[in-house]
This record gives structure tokens, sequence and C-alpha cells, in this order.
């Protein structure tokens, strides 16, 4: 089994390219947004040291904790952000590396795909066996953010400047698929690498 990374700048597409690999081969596919939730619902690992840092004004009326208000709270101030980076990344990559131990000893996949913008940051190019960058163009990033998720210019500038530049994506990463196109272009690439580069 191969442990893959998938990142990429937002508005990349790199959900779209990880419903494409779950179809494609024996794979298992995670996403580290979707590991995040999971591991600060009640009862969880991050959940009481979250609800202590932040108060229970965070909480939904079922004891969830309410993502937006959370993002509304720590997006204002850098060391809080800092603070619920430290709780939640740590049980992530616990949560991760748990999960592929458990897959390589049922030996069912050929891949184990994780996907998220900050896999260069948080240093699982030292646990995966290789990176993949999902590159987009900056116009095409846009245009899909404003039509997707209604984000202004600002906000997409403010999110980009955050993130990775293209140089360090591509020093980091094995394989750089190329979303800017049509999706056809983008699947054919993925079976390339896939179907060419690690065929049994």
């Amino acid at each position: 089994m191969k442990m893959i990374g998938i990142t990429g700048g937002v508005g990349a597409g790199k959900s779209e390219i990880m419903a494409y690999l779950s179809r494609s081969c024996k794979c298992r596919v995670v996403r580290a947004d979707e590991v995040a939730h999971l591991v600060t619902q009640p009862g969880k690992a991050c959940y009481m040291r979250l609800v202590s840092l932040l108060n229970d004004d965070i909480l939904n009326t079922d004891g969830t904790i309410d993502r937006r208000r959370m993002a509304e709270k720590i997006f204002s101030d850098s060391g809080l952000l800092s603070s619920v980076n430290s709780i939640i990344h740590p049980a992530v990559k616990e949560y991760v590396l748990e999960d592929v131990k458990r897959e390589k000893e049922l030996g069912r996949i050929d891949f184990y795909f994780l996907e998220a913008a900050l896999l260069i940051e948080e240093g699982y190019d030292r646990i995966c066996d290789e990176l993949w960058y999902i590159y987009t163009s900056d116009e095409v990033r846009r245009k899909r953010l404003k039509e997707s998720r209604g984000y202004t210019d600002a906000k997409i500038s403010a999110i980009m400047a955050a993130q990775q530049s293209d140089d360090m994506f591509r020093r980091y990463s094995a394989h750089v698929i190329d979303n800017s196109g049509e999706l056809e272009s983008t699947y054919a690439q993925i079976d390339e690498v896939i179907h060419g580069e690690y065929k049994n």
C-alpha cells in the first residue's frame, strides 16, 4: 500500500480529484478537514480542550461545536488560532497514522490518499510515501471560488497570500497534476500515474 498526500491551493479542485481517485482504483480517500471534524466531536480527543480554550459560547444546543462560531473567534486572534491548531493538528495526525496502520494490516487497498491544504506545513511529507500537487492557475481558482463559494476578490487574495507558493508545492511533490482545464485531461494525468508508474 502506498500512502499519497494530495495538496494544493484553495480552489484547485482537490475534492473533485479525490472523488475520481475513490472510483478509479482500490484505495481509501481521507480528507484532513473531515478528520478534524471527527476529533472535535463530543467525547473525542480535542473537544474538552477546545471548549475550555474558547468557552461554551462556541457550542450548538446539542453540545457539538459550531464550526462557524469557532472560526469567527479564532481567525481574528492569531494567538488563539495557533492554540487551536496545536490542539487539532496533532490529533488529526494521530488519527491518520492509526488509520494507515490499520489499512496496512488489512491489506485490502493499493493506495491511501490523504488530502489537506497544509500537508507540507504539518510535516506530512515525512509520513506519506510521496505528495501530489494539484496545480490550477490563479485565474481559474479565482473564478471557481467566486462561483462556488461567493468569495470576493479581496478574500480570495488574502487566502492565497496565506498559502504556500507554487514553487514550494512543486519542490515537495513527486507529481504535479494540472487541473486548470477540462476534467478529462486531469483524469488522464491521474490514470497515467496510477496505471502507468504504479502498475503492479
